[in-house]
């Protein structure tokens, strides 16, 4: 496989039910993960310097490398394009979160950021589906590669 083809799947032998449970997988998940950006960003200006700094980066970096992997990156999951550069930010945030942040803590406290952590890693293995921007991309590559 081709990182091409890693990246822009085609998805020709794929069945509607697969790629239909891949594109609401991505539409749910991105939502809900665009919801914790989508608040850090509205009080930015309270939580920037007041954020955590697991891995030693500074406050500001950390909330505004955060606020990327739960908006940007958000958007194109959800949209499928591409998606598995776009989930490798949002796996590290989770896995921050559940291992760093949250790794002294009992399970109830980091069981949310365990959840996204096993659907990105679901997400990035099986790739976007047929319905996406990555698959469009993927076929137009197909249909028009030299041989």
């Amino acid at each position: 496989m081709s990182f091409k083809t890693f990246l822009f799947p085609s998805y020709e032998d794929e069945g509607p039910v697969y790629s239909t449970v891949l594109l609401v997988a991505r539409i749910l998940f991105g939502l809900l993960f665009l919801t914790h950006g989508y608040d850090k960003l509205m009080g930015h200006a309270s939580l920037a310097d007041l954020y955590a700094d697991p891995l030693g980066l500074g406050s500001l970096v950390s909330f505004w490398l955060t606020v990327f992997a739960e908006v940007v990156c958000s958007f194109a999951v959800i949209f499928g394009l591409l998606q598995r550069l776009a989930l490798i930010p949002m796996i590290i945030t989770m896995g921050v979160a559940f291992f760093v942040v949250h790794g002294g803590d009992v399970f109830a406290v980091k069981e949310l950021s365990f959840i996204y952590l096993v659907v990105f890693i679901g997400l990035f293995i099986t790739g976007p589906g047929k319905y996406s921007f990555d698959a469009t991309i993927g076929n137009y590559l197909l249909a028009n590669r030299r041989d």
